[in-house]
């Protein structure tokens, strides 16, 4: 059985996606299962390598975004009687690239160095949290920014929905559609919860913007800077109505806040954090 389940959430841009797919097949096929979410893809858009076509008229006009599509894949694995078999899960949106080489093992890798690292991220050079990691390749971050995450099982058995599990609420919550604030949620939640989330430059990875901004209308979403604008308007929105806080910087607050009673629990972590 291979170690890890790779999500890839894809809409309308199979060529993209069947890149990323190959990619990871060629390079990490032996510890990779691969699945795709087509999340309302048109039918004769659909990658070479779809796993789940999700075409219900309201994720036909609007997508699944983030939180959703990763909670719908999550959730089949789970009906489908495989969640367990994994012990980690890689969720990627289709425009993320790689560089040469591995991914999956050297993530892996990371991860079991790491005990207690629940949610791992790749490095993008473009980052200036790379200019963190000049000392150490791997350090415990209170904020990470990314569409690509590798997830350890027993992090997400910890905090996910058990009882009532949905597409609106198994991990990500499905009411903030287009994700802002999202990361801060979920690592908030690693840190309440005993878990730390990392940056590693064990692995790069970059999302390539040129398929929103060239391609909007083939994805059947917004402009780049629209979806940028709904993305901060609705995303504080949510933030206000769930959390009560007014800015993205409260919001921040919060999760620096068990970040820093994280080491004060497991003090042998201090090299890690930033």
């Amino acid at each position: 059985m291979k170690p890890v389940a790779t999500i890839i959430l894809n809409r309308n841009l199979p060529d993209v996606a069947d890149r990323l797919c190959e990619h990871l097949m060629a390079h990490d096929g032996s510890l990779t299962d691969i699945f795709v979410v087509e999340a309302g893809t048109d039918m004769n858009r659909l990658s070479r390598h779809s796993t789940w076509h999700v075409n219900a008229p309201e994720v036909m006009k609007h997508g699944l975004r983030y939180g959703r599509g990763m909670n719908f894949g999550l959730l089949q694995l789970l009906k489908e009687n495989r969640f367990s078999s994994y012990d980690s899960f890689l969720l990627l949106t289709n425009d993320t690239e790689f560089a040469h080489g591995p991914t999956v093992g050297p993530l892996l890798d990371v991860l079991a160095r790491h005990p207690r690292v629940g949610l791992l991220s790749p490095c993008s050079e473009r980052w200036g949290e790379r200019l963190l990691l000049r000392q150490e390749q791997t350090k415990y971050f209170w904020f990470i920014h990314n569409n690509a995450y590798l997830l350890r099982r027993e992090f997400i058995e910890a905090i996910c929905e058990v009882e009532k599990p949905t597409l609106m609420n198994f991990l990500f919550d499905g009411n903030n559609f287009r994700g802002y604030g999202s990361e801060h949620e979920l690592i908030a939640k690693a840190y309440a919860n005993d878990w730390a989330a990392a940056i590693t430059t064990e692995v790069w990875a970059s999302e390539n913007e040129s398929h929103l901004l060239d391609h909007a209308d083939q994805i059947k979403t917004e402009g780049y800077e629209e979806n940028l604008r709904l993305y901060v308007e609705e995303g504080r929105c949510w933030m206000r109505r769930k959390y009560g806080f007014n800015s993205h910087w409260s919001m921040q607050q919060y999760v620096k806040a068990f970040y820093d009673k994280f080491f004060e629990f497991h003090p042998e972590y201090t090299a890690y954090k930033i």
